[in-house]
């Protein structure tokens, strides 16, 4: 599935580092070892790397400030990994644009079905069978994952662009934070359901942005909804 997929592994811990990277090549995966943030902005745009699994406490540049530096150009999925397990910390991260988070001690075998699964979803999208869909004055492209006004382009995360395009394809229906958080990670997320606030604010805001007619309508009391 992965077809040599090149993922960045940063960590400062020798021994999560090599377990990380045993387990991505035993499935065919390419890997990159960083001890540092120090040359990983560096080389990410000169490899441009499929995946990032991104601890945060490590020495030069923190993962939460490469995460910032990479998201003002890319929507590569990033992994966080970090001895913080506080829900503060979680937030924070897919706040960023974090796709994923675990809190170490993690299995091994748990990151590799969260890995695998962001790239089955990335594939489904882009074997799905509607090209395009257009709603007010807003085009979402799901072969590229891309979403423009009037040919210009609204820059969304990863995160931002699986629940803005959930919405779309099920527009005039409502849903609850719970079944959104279902529906965009998949898992069962240790959190609060309440970062699909977050995630609804940034949409509207980038929206806004760029002077919009579509709004993402808040159901009071239940959640939320696109309207045809």
């Amino acid at each position: 599935m992965n077809g040599f997929k090149h993922v960045f592994v940063v960590d400062d811990e020798k021994s999560i580092r090599d377990l990380i990277k045993l387990y991505l090549e035993k499935e065919n995966f390419r890997v990159t070892l960083f001890d540092s943030g120090k040359n990983v902005l560096e080389e990410f745009k000169n490899q441009k790397p499929d995946l990032l699994v991104l601890d945060i406490m490590i020495p030069e540049t923190d993962g939460l400030e490469l995460c910032r530096e990479i998201r003002k150009t890319s929507e590569v999925p990033i992994v966080f990994v970090s001895a913080r397990d506080e829900e503060f910390d979680r937030v924070l991260g897919l706040e960023l644009g974090g796709d994923d988070y675990l809190s170490k001690p993690f299995s091994p075998r748990e990151l590799m079905v969260r890995i695998r699964n962001i790239f089955k979803r990335l594939e489904q999208a882009v074997h799905s069978q509607e090209a395009f869909v257009k709603v007010r004055d807003i085009t979402i492209f799901f072969e590229r994952r891309c979403v423009e006004k009037q040919g210009v382009e609204l820059k969304l995360t990863t995160k931002e662009y699986e629940l803005f395009e959930f919405l779309i394809k099920n527009k005039g229906i409502p849903f609850n934070r719970d079944q959104l958080v279902e529906k965009i990670w998949g898992y069962d997320y240790i959190g609060e359901s309440r970062i699909i606030d977050d995630l609804v604010k940034r949409i509207r805001k980038k929206l806004e942005d760029l002077e919009s007619e579509l709004e993402i309508k808040t159901v009071w009391g239940y959640g939320y909804k696109i309207d045809a």
